[in-house]
């Protein structure tokens, strides 16, 4: 499997930079599977091969959110063909590291929240030459996370209360990306959580390089159908925020 594939499902936004140069933001739709059924892991694991080339796995351990999810042994036994992420909704992330990138994982996702020493679990993200990204919860301010920004490759800021599928979306979160933007303009920014067709131009509009989608693509009836015309929302939001 060629890991340097490009994701090709993205819009792309000019940013002029502080030096004149103009940067291209990416916006991009990137599929969320969260399940404890390694029946159910397999299903949409099939299905978003045939629409996308890279999806994130969220990982639950049952203490730093209410519910358990699949593992790193139910990824190490499908044949995956996708390029992909964890995001690690977990107490205690240094102790998952090893494990995903053993299995494959090309970055790593944990929260803030979730330890006392994110510089050290960056540490052991890097010594397994993992790309490693911060995500903090909607109460976690944005100012608490700064210092950390050098040392990573993104922030996920999460839309919702982390741990399940469909719950609703946190409008005063973007708040929370465009201050990030306009402190850390070159960081990249994810938002993750209740993002579905009504909302997910406005959220493009936010500044946002990945924006990632769980319900609102496996829990309609053609996956497929539904991140792409979730993909089109994100591309008509970019050209109509550029006019």
């Amino acid at each position: 499997m060629n890991r340097n594939r490009q994701v090709t499902n993205r819009a792309q936004k000019g940013v002029l930079r502080n030096d004149g140069m103009v940067w291209f933001k990416l916006s991009k739709v990137i599929p969320a599977i969260l399940t404890d059924n390694p029946e159910t892991l397999e299903r949409m694991v099939r299905q978003a091969e045939s629409f996308t080339d890279y999806v994130q796995f969220d990982i639950m351990d049952g203490c730093f959110v209410p519910s358990r999810s699949i593992t790193y042994r139910h990824l190490a036994a499908l044949a995956l063909k996708l390029n992909w992420e964890a995001h690690l909704m977990v107490e205690h992330p240094e102790d998952y590291l090893e494990k995903f990138q053993q299995v494959g994982a090309l970055k790593v996702i944990f929260h803030y929240e979730a330890t006392s020493s994110p510089e050290e679990v960056i540490a052991e993200g890097r010594r397994l030459n993992l790309q490693v990204g911060l995500a903090l919860n909607p109460e976690t301010p944005v100012s608490s996370i700064l210092w950390l920004t050098p040392m990573v490759d993104s922030v996920l800021i999460l839309s919702v209360h982390p741990g399940f599928y469909g719950r609703q979306f946190i409008p005063e979160v973007m708040e929370k990306v465009k201050e990030l933007r306009s402190t850390k303009p070159n960081i990249q920014i994810g938002i993750d959580g209740g993002i579905k067709e009504s909302n997910i131009a406005t959220v493009a509009q936010t500044g946002v390089d990945a924006i990632y989608v769980g319900s609102a693509i496996f829990s309609q009836p053609n996956p497929g159908e539904s991140f792409h015309h979730l993909v089109a929302l994100v591309e008509k939001g970019l050209q109509h925020d550029e006019e």
